[in-house]
């Protein structure tokens, strides 16, 4: 439910992106409208359907969703050679399909969502069941996500799912609510834009390095970086999400609190 409200809180394409998602579908002969793709393939999708191949090297599911959204509904279940294969597209944006003779490099700029139940059966650390999993099986389930991939996704949310917080109430956004975030979304893209010609997510580490940030916002970050031993790539990307998270507080500088909320994004990771 949260996937397909994301896609509908997505921009619509610019006339060149729509062009580019409009050859890609073409190649697979399926028709595509103006709006950005959403693509959510079953966790029994092959290899081949998600980095695309086959006799004539066609797009895969990661390249249909170029500019839009991909989502991986349990990804747990996914085949382990399908989760791995994610790794190289989101760090370049593009998937290299190579053959004897031939070789395609498909665009694969997409934003991945996906869910993972905490075991098999769900209920392990829930309220709501006892888990009857073994904690070894737990451990195999849950390690099928490879620490490379999880650090390769720069947001992590965990759903506690208890009876009571679900509702009518909880679960249902009104119009306003949903033009207000779309809004402040397409603000935060816009000062992007205006400020270096491209969205937070597409700057280099250099570049985000430049981004103005408060003396004690740096410290509190270099403190949390070496407490939870970050990754080179996982500290530029607490500092783009913080500088995102600034621009939708239409903040000029980085502060204290921004990088506390990044950091909390990442602390499943």
């Amino acid at each position: 439910m949260l996937s397909q409200i994301a896609a509908n809180l997505q921009p619509k394409p610019t006339l060149t992106e729509l062009i580019e998602i409009a050859k890609i579908h073409s190649l697979c002969s399926e028709s595509c409208d103006a709006q950005a793709p959403y693509r959510a393939p079953h966790h029994s999708a092959s290899l081949q359907s998600i980095i695309g191949g086959g006799p004539n090297l066609t797009p895969g599911e990661i390249t249909l969703a170029h500019h839009g959204i991909l989502f991986l509904d349990e990804l747990p279940e996914f085949n382990r050679q399908v989760i791995e294969s994610l790794r190289q597209p989101l760090e370049s944006h593009q998937i290299v399909i190579a053959r004897a003779d031939q070789k395609f490099i498909y665009p694969a700029n997409f934003q991945l969502i996906a869910t993972a139940n905490p075991c098999p059966c769900g209920y392990f650390g829930t309220n709501i069941k006892t888990c009857k999993c073994p904690l070894h099986i737990v451990q195999k389930y849950q390690n099928k996500i490879s620490g490379p991939l999880l650090d390769r996704i720069d947001l992590h949310l965990n759903m506690q799912c208890e009876m009571q917080s679900v509702s009518l109430f909880s679960t249902t956004t009104s119009n306003k609510e949903h033009e207000t975030a779309k809004h402040a979304i397409m603000s935060a893209r816009d000062h992007q834009i205006a400020q270096n010609s491209k969205l937070n997510s597409q700057l280099s580490s250099a570049e985000i390095a430049n981004s103005p940030i408060a003396d004690y916002a740096q410290q509190a970050l270099n403190t949390a970086a070496n407490r939870l031993q970050l990754s080179a790539r996982s500290y530029f990307s607490t500092l783009k999400i913080a500088r995102t998270i600034a621009d939708l507080d239409h903040s000029e500088l980085i502060l204290t609190q921004h990088i506390s909320e990044a950091l909390y994004y990442r602390k499943a990771a």
